[in-house]
Order: C-alpha cells, then structure tokens, then sequence
C-alpha cells in the first residue's frame, strides 16, 4: 500500500461514524438540509470514502427514520421530509469531487419495479455502483415492467438490479424478473421484500439476490453470464401451487372482502358506528392491507410473511394506543368469507394463533 493510500486510510478510520449519524439524524428531524450536507461534506473531506459515507451514515440514518416513524415517535410528515432530505443529499454527494470515478466495467440499470415507491434503497445502491466504477442508469421509483424492458432493448445492459421494499410488490416483482430475463438481461433482486435471506428472490426465478449494496457489488462483480434472448419462464413454473386459484380469487375480490369485513366489524363491534370518517378510513385501510398481504402469502405460499405482517401491524397499533387484539375479528370475518379456501384458513389461522399468543386476547 503506497503512503498517501495509508494515510487516507487512517484518516478514514478516525473519522467517528456514530457521530456522524448523531449530527445527520439532527439535521434531517430539524428539517435542516444544508446542515445534512454540511455534515456529510464535512466527514469526506476529513478522510471518509463517499461509500462509506453512504452506507455507513446514511444508510443507518434512513433505517432510523423509519423505525422512529413504526414506534410513532415521528409523524409521517417528518419521515418523508426527513427521506427526502436523505435523497438530495445522496445526491449532492454524487458531484463531490471524492466521488469522481470513471467509468470501466459494466453497465447496469437499476430501478424498482412497479408500485414500488421506496427508491432510497435503489439510490444508495446506484451511487454506490458508479463509485465502483460501473455505468449506472438508475430509473427511480415506480418502473412499470413495459417501460423497463424497452429500456433493456434500447440500451443493453449486462444486469438489472431489482429493487423491491414492499412485499405486496412480489406478483409484480415476478413478471418484472420474467420479463427481463426474456429479454437477455439477468437480474439481481434486492431489497426488504425479498425476505431477509432472500427466499422469494429465489422462489421467484431471479438469477442472484444480495442484502445490501456491498453484497450486490460483490455479486456483480462475479459478471453475470448473458441469458439466451427470447428464453422464458411462466409464473407458474415457479409457483405450482398457483394452480388451486386461490391467489386468484383473493386479489380479484379484495374490494369485495373489505367492504364485506368493514360490514361485519360494525356489527360485532356497534362502537365503530361512531367512528370519524378519518378513523372508518384507516380502519378500511388497514383491512385492505391485510388482504393485500393475504394474496401475496397465497401468491408465495408462504405463512412466515402472512404472519409477520400481521406481527408488525399489531406493533404499529400498540405504539399508537391500539389493541392489537383488534385484529382478530377481522381475521375471523376473513376466514369465514374465504371458508372452501383450505391455504388461506391456514395463513389466517396461523396469524390469528400468533396474534393470540402475544396480545393474550382469547381466542
């Protein structure tokens, strides 16, 4: 290792990191985008690589923002400003000169698949990639599955990298990977919505997953073998269960479902009749995401993400002064509408059954 390598890595090292994230989660709660730059701007001129900085700062301080915003110590006003704050500074980091690297291995897009709104993740890994040295089209949040493979036929990149948050997204996901890989292009899943092992990444046909950014780059670093143009693989190749229709008959009643259990609810429970249109309106809302959640457990048949969904919205209810036993009802009336659907009893029951077991409601 040559001097100046040395003395850059130890000015590096001594740069205090937790401090770091103390002073940008100040900035970014005030609402205080200069001081966030400042503060990032700052640390890599005293000797912190810009990937650090992005993964090692920034990162944890979005994961933050988000854990603050579940325990309800932050209003969702203030974790999108705070995200947002986040973004542009990511951005601004981009034209540091630090961050000045050209370009000399690959191309890849990265983007998110449709319904997708979550493009942070997708972001830091972008920048990290041109930090890499890779040529980088990052197309943001939202992509819909037509869109991105006309751009994979326009620009022919050697991967995509595939970023998925929400797991309601995976259906959509899986067309996305489908497509891509018809049209020549791997793809490299990333993201929350592929299970913290990636078990849907693989469930779903995608060619590679990673957990973060440093494990994508070290994925893509193994260059991807081209797939043959043209080759294809249905969804149901991937998921035999899709046979039974179940998925099917769930998502293309959830309107149905919801007004039905929303119906219900105010019978069991006559206190909802006094409800505010905006309390009524959450309460429908939060139907609709466990039905939702159901179609992407039957989707996947899978009862871990059915049930941990329903773990975390019990959690969410309970830091803001809900009984999380208040969702079983709701379940119940699920289950009594879905009754000839024997794999949607079972993600209900086991949902129900572990909801049980950590409110002590009674069954």
């Amino acid at each position: 290792m040559h001097d100046t390598d040395t003395a850059t890595s130890r000015a590096a090292a001594a740069v205090d990191r937790h401090l770091l994230r103390e002073r940008l989660w100040g900035a970014v709660i005030d609402r205080d985008e200069f001081a966030a730059a400042a503060t990032i701007f700052a640390a890599i001129d005293a000797g912190l690589g810009p990937e650090d900085a992005l993964l090692d700062v920034i990162a944890p301080v979005q994961q933050k923002v988000g854990a603050e915003w579940a325990a309800n110590r932050i209003t969702v006003a203030q974790e999108h400003a705070a995200t947002a704050i986040n973004d542009r500074v990511i951005a601004a980091l981009a034209h540091h000169p630090a961050s000045r690297t050209p370009a000399r291995t690959g191309r890849v897009t990265v983007a998110c698949v449709d319904g997708e709104w979550h493009a942070l993740p997708a972001r830091l890994l972008a920048e990290v990639l041109r930090l890499r040295g890779w040529q980088v089209d990052f197309l943001g949040a939202q992509v819909p599955t037509p869109h991105l493979v006309a751009h994979l036929h326009q620009h022919a990149p050697d991967v995509v990298a595939l970023s998925c948050s929400i797991p309601t997204r995976l259906p959509t996901a899986h067309a996305a990977i489908t497509a891509c890989q018809a049209a020549g292009v791997p793809v490299l899943a990333g993201g929350a919505a592929f299970g913290s092992d990636g078990r849907y990444a693989r469930q779903l046909g995608a060619d590679a997953w990673a957990p973060d950014a440093r494990a994508a780059c070290e994925r893509l670093a193994q260059e991807f073998p081209r797939m043959h143009l043209g080759a294809s693989r249905q969804p149901i190749d991937d998921l035999p269960h899709l046979a039974d229709q179940e998925y099917t008959m769930v998502s293309r009643t959830a309107p149905q479902l919801v007004q039905s259990t929303v119906t219900e609810l105010e019978d069991r429970i006559p206190a909802m009749r006094a409800y505010t249109e905006q309390q009524r309106q959450h309460t429908i809302e939060d139907i609709a995401h466990i039905v939702d959640f159901l179609g992407t457990g039957l989707y996947t048949d899978d009862d871990d993400l059915f049930t941990d969904f329903i773990m975390w919205t019990a959690e969410i209810l309970t830091a803001r002064g809900v009984p999380a036993g208040g969702l079983l009802p709701a379940l119940d009336l699920l289950a009594l509408q879905l009754k000839d659907f024997p794999r949607s009893q079972r993600l209900l029951q086991g949902a129900g059954d572990a909801l049980t077991a950590t409110s002590g409601a009674p069954q």
